[in-house]
């Protein structure tokens, strides 16, 4: 396993095992946003309930848990093959940094998945069993866990991206956690978490007034359609405007720790002070830019001065552009000069031979006590391979377009992303305008908008993890660890036939789900009256 690290993998084997990991991430992000929304709605109508104790609100209550339970099942048989797929696909990734990755989604397992599985039974079977108090805690605790269970996965990714809170040990060859607190409390954890969930939530409150617009569509379920559309509107507004702002210290905090990231999203090949935001270019979709010698993308409408505030807090400050991050010497924020690629990867291999010579001395000791010149080898290939460890994931590069990620997917995701969110926002607006001052089931494009905007908030949120995690290509682990060598040493093929396994797998699953929801929101609630 160790070895692993200075062999050459099949690179058809790497893009099976990414295109696999990226289908099942795909699906698996298509359960949890509305787990997540769902759990927040539900707990608001139930403590609607438990504070007015009208049926209406049991009722109610009873059926967007039911649309939860069906969602939350499908979400759990995905989520667990994606931790699998660690070990098969990503053994080399799994051995080199497990004993940090590995700790939140351990806890996440261990605590935060068990107490929503636990409360979820007492949600659904509970209703005559505990009291009103205790079956409303168990609604809300069930959102609580499964919120939980989100904090901790994205702590795990979020370390992908900006690995903190660690040290190399040579003789172990892993990174070691050294601060707990620093890798589950960092500032990108944080606010990746927030800005995830708040977009969870508004597609929940997109869901609500999808499946109330259907039903005044359709007109039935009057009172049940208005309530919950009022209730779904408002959490979709308030979490429109909660991410506006996490999504805003997102830009800023990937400006610090993954500027070409930024560069990719903004089609910026050569940066500046006074940086402009771009609204719209005409970026190719289909091939990736000769960033080297163009100046910017054609066509292009900006905001002035937007980029620099947005990435330094300074409408002056100055922005790198991928021609900027490849060739270094600027002066970055800290007041340190950015080292050139070339620089990074001569430090990246130097990084690579002082750990091979390192471990290549210690098994030659066989277990004995080196003498004075073995203990100032060992010393001095320590001290080296320390100085140059940042930049080892660099030694692994052959060229410079290797550190480049794919510009047209950055550059379009997040552009579909912020748009979709500020109409989200838009329409959030009008349907609680017209439902608190007009007879919404009068406007009959509202309601047919108020459906369509469902499957848009699904490509908003799928967006937003392409910007994620194409933006951070190639790492792995960000500056740590490449793509190609976090890989297992396994055949393309075994791959191959397991991502079309998973393929079929999931699609049915996806397909399975949206049956049983359609014909549980056809059903109706179901109350004293049926």
């Amino acid at each position: 396993m160790i070895n692993n690290l200075f062999l050459n993998i099949d690179a058809s084997a790497v893009d099976w095992a990414r295109a696999q990991f990226a289908l099942t991430a795909i699906y698996h992000w298509l359960f949890v946003p509305l787990t997540l929304g769902l759990a927040l709605i539900m707990g608001i109508m139930e403590t609607c309930y438990y504070r007015t104790r009208k049926r209406f609100w049991k009722d109610t209550a009873i059926f967007w848990q039911k649309l939860f339970g069906i969602n939350f099942a499908m979400g759990v048989a995905t989520g667990i093959i994606l931790e699998f797929e660690f070990g098969t696909n990503w053994s080399n990734y799994s051995w080199f940094v497990g004993d940090i990755f590995g700790a939140p989604l351990a806890i996440e397992g261990i605590v935060a998945f068990f107490m929503e599985s636990t409360f979820v039974a007492v949600m659904f079977f509970g209703w005559k069993k505990v009291s009103a108090g205790f079956h409303l805690a168990s609604t809300w605790l069930t959102g609580i866990g499964a919120t939980m269970s989100a904090w901790w996965i994205l702590v795990a990714n979020a370390w992908m991206q900006n690995p903190v809170g660690c040290t190399f040990n040579p003789d172990t060859m892993r990174n070691e956690m050294s601060s707990f607190l620093e890798v589950a409390l960092s500032p990108f954890a944080v606010n990746k978490f927030f800005h995830t969930v708040t977009s969870a939530w508004i597609i929940g409150g997109l869901f609500t007034v999808a499946v109330g617009c259907y039903y005044l569509y359709c007109k039935r379920e009057q009172r049940l359609s208005v309530a919950s559309i009022k209730i779904g509107a408002i959490v979709g507004l308030v979490a429109s405007l909660l991410a506006l702002h996490s999504g805003d210290q997102s830009a800023y905090q990937v400006a610090q720790v993954q500027p070409m990231k930024l560069a990719a999203m903004e089609a910026l090949y050569q940066g500046g002070n006074d940086q402009a935001l771009t609204g719209i270019a005409l970026v190719n979709p289909f091939s990736q830019p000769d960033y080297a010698t163009e100046e910017e993308p054609p066509l292009r409408l900006a905001a002035p001065y937007a980029l620099s505030f947005l990435a330094t807090r300074d409408i002056h400050g100055f922005v790198p552009g991928i021609n900027d991050l490849l060739k270094g010497g600027y002066t970055r924020a800290d007041g340190t000069v950015e080292p050139s690629v070339d620089e990074k990867i001569q430090r990246g291999r130097q990084a690579i031979a002082d750990l091979k010579q390192y471990r290549q001395l210690r098994a030659s000791l066989r277990g004995e006590t080196p003498d004075a010149a073995q203990l100032a080898s060992l010393d001095a290939l320590q001290q080296s391979l320390q100085k140059n460890m940042p930049f080892f994931g660099y030694g692994y590069v052959k060229d410079h377009s290797q550190l480049v990620p794919y510009i047209p997917i950055c550059f379009y995701a997040f552009r579909v992303m912020v748009g979709l969110g500020t109409l989200f926002l838009l329409f959030f607006v009008v349907v609680l305008f017209v439902v608190y001052k007009r007879d919404l089931s009068q406007y009959r494009w509202l309601l047919l908008a108020g459906m369509v905007m469902l499957p848009l908030g699904y490509i908003a949120s799928e967006s937003g993890w392409l910007v994620a995690e194409f933006g951070r290509q190639p790492w792995a682990i960000q500056d740590m660890l490449p793509t190609w060598v976090g890989v297992s040493n396994v055949g393309s093929g075994s791959v191959m036939l397991t991502f079309f396994i998973f393929l079929a797998l999931f699609t049915t699953l996806l397909a399975v789900e949206i049956s049983i929801l359609w014909k549980s929101i056809r059903k109706g609630p179901e109350t004293e009256n049926k």
